[in-house]
């Protein structure tokens, strides 16, 4: 204990607050809490451009189902057309059709392909026994976003015997 010279009372001494290393601060420095900040933003760009694969790979799923229920359509379509040795739909000619464009209910345009060899057209024949027709038919999105659908279109060869 000290004693106060001008009251003559005893006083108690403080204690000295003091850190393990000595400061009398404790806390983190501003270069520790940069160096905190600057792993926290990469790590976190990292999880967004995860997410971002995972959204454009998904949209690229859907589409490639949207293109192969075109295509199903179309294909239904041009099995319901005649092809027998008396009648033979003009839709089935042979040759490369005018391309046709489909879009679907959420936007998605897609661009329809029908190339058809007809045994009976000269010059477009797959087989000399004038009894197969061979139409292939191709679907793509029209307006592909980057990446992996621009290069998986939907194509199917449909071949058809000439009925009685």
């Amino acid at each position: 204990m000290k004693v106060n010279p001008r009251s003559n009372r005893l006083r108690p001494r403080r204690a000295a607050l003091r850190c393990s290393s000595g400061d009398a601060e404790a806390g983190f420095s501003l270069v520790e809490v940069s160096a905190a900040m600057v792993i926290f933003f990469v790590a976190m760009l990292g999880i967004f451009v995860s997410f971002t694969y995972a959204v454009n790979y998904n949209a690229g799923n859907s589409s490639r189902a949207q293109a192969l229920a075109v295509l199903q359509q179309v294909v239904e379509e041009l099995r319901s057309k005649k092809f027998t040795p008396t009648k033979r739909d003009a839709d089935l000619d042979g040759g490369t059709k005018a391309t046709k464009y489909k879009t679907t209910d959420d936007g998605n345009r897609f661009r329809i392909q029908v190339v058809d060899d007809d045994p009976l057209t000269p010059g477009v024949q797959v087989d000399n026994s004038k009894t197969l027709k061979e139409i292939t038919v191709t679907v793509v999105l029209d307006r592909p976003a980057p990446g992996w659908q621009t290069a998986m279109p939907a194509r199917i060869v449909l071949r058809r015997v000439r009925a009685n």
